[in-house]
């Protein structure tokens, strides 16, 4: 078969050329959709406002649809993933278009598909980071950053002009998306557990943090890739050291109490106690804690009893996710020392030391100054975890 030396106006290059024979596109369908798609995109941008207050209402809606229905909520973060994998393979895709005669996509249309995809990670995001913050620790710091990203992401010029002149601060608002999103979905889709996604988040934030480094070192001699492979493992340091500022992302506190005993069949707090420290030494006292996690999750998390800031005990536990009202399980705490005196603190921690909230109670040696622990169950004000008194330092409601 012979090639027809005549052109057509569709087969004019993007910068006026004609291609040459060898360059010419093998299917003329294929070209014609990716005309079609860019002709698509420059009309959708002017509407773009459009596009961040439904991604917010659709990540806040995705945090009660993962809570109500799981199936549709692993669909979301299945659907997201992969639009994360057609962002990253975006360089690859340029370059079989390119081999085969095809133009690629300009930066500004592929920096509006990655926009919207950061978008869409973020605003997914942000809810479960909302309301598993313990928001008088460094989780505060972390959720704050990823609503400063996720406001960034929908302000055009300042986003534009960082993917434009600045790509390796770019590239590391990519790393941190990467980040959150594997924090979020893996639980989710795989049934990982916190400490496991954790992990993964980690490592994928610093093989998406090397093109940043890249962009910084570029690399040409052999003391430039020691210099980046000593800042990756730097990075990676930094963020497992800094990964109790981190909130679990898929477990959060339903309700907790703190009582004298407990049926063990209905898995209820019972009894009532002062808190004072004869009465504590006689019936000792009981932690209870009812855990959301996703449907299929099984995480062992730990009851840290804390008296004025120094650990005394640590007590392993085994949740189950997938009971809307949380798993219910307990700590019982017998030995208390003959100084109990004070503030008391117990933390709920995951094996990777992340927190998913906090319990205070203090214990006084005068009987008419000491508070009743009575096994009223406490849920959590408002969004779960999302307890804005904790905001001011020292104002701590007491949990019963």
């Amino acid at each position: 078969m012979t090639k027809s030396s005549s052109s057509s106006p569709s087969d004019v290059l993007p910068n006026g050329t004609e291609p040459s024979r060898d360059d010419r596109p093998r299917s003329p369908r294929l070209w014609a959709l990716q005309r079609l798609a860019e002709r698509l995109i420059s009309r959708i941008r002017p509407y773009m406002w459009v596009w961040p207050p439904v991604a917010f209402s659709a990540g806040v809606a995705s945090f009660f649809l993962v809570d109500r229905q799981q199936w549709l909520g692993g669909a979301l973060a299945l659907g997201m993933l992969l639009a994360w994998v057609l962002l990253l393979s975006e360089s690859l895709i340029g370059r079989f278009l390119a081999r085969r005669g095809y133009s690629t996509l300009p930066r500004g249309v592929t920096t509006f598909i990655a926009q919207m995809i950061h978008q869409e990670t973020l605003f997914f995001c942000l809810p479960f980071l909302l309301a598993t913050t313990v928001w008088t620790s460094g989780q505060a710091l972390f959720t704050l950053l990823i609503v400063a990203l996720a406001l960034l992401s929908i302000l055009d010029p300042l986003y534009f002009k960082l993917a434009d002149r600045y790509r390796w601060v770019y590239f590391a608002f990519h790393a941190q998306c990467v980040f959150v999103v594997v924090l979020v979905t893996l639980p989710l889709m795989l049934q990982l557990t916190t400490s496991e996604s954790l992990r993964y988040a980690v490592v994928l934030m610093v093989i998406f943090s090397l093109p940043s480094l890249l962009h910084l070192v570029r690399p040409q001699q052999f003391k430039g890739w020691m210099t980046m492979f000593g800042l990756l493992a730097l990075l990676a340091s930094l963020a497992w050291v800094g990964r109790a500022w981190v909130p679990p992302a898929n477990l959060w506190i339903n309700g907790s109490a703190l009582s004298p005993g407990l049926d063990t069949a209905t898995r209820t707090p019972q009894g009532s106690v002062r808190l004072q420290t004869d009465a504590l030494r006689r019936s000792g006292l009981y932690a209870y804690t009812a855990i959301r996690a996703p449907r299929g999750l099984r995480e062992e998390v730990y009851h840290e009893w804390r008296h004025e800031g120094e650990l005394m005990d640590r007590i392993p536990l085994v949740i189950h996710g997938g009971r809307e009202d949380g798993y219910r399980a307990w700590t019982h705490k017998r030995n208390f020392p003959k100084e109990s005196a004070g503030r008391w603190r117990i933390d709920i921690m995951t094996t990777s030391g992340q927190r998913i909230g906090v319990m205070r109670f203090t214990v006084t040696d005068k009987p008419s100054a000491a508070l009743v622990a009575d096994g009223s169950i406490s849920p959590p004000p408002g969004v779960p975890g999302l307890d804005i008194r904790r905001l001011v330092p020292g104002n701590y409601p007491h949990q019963p």
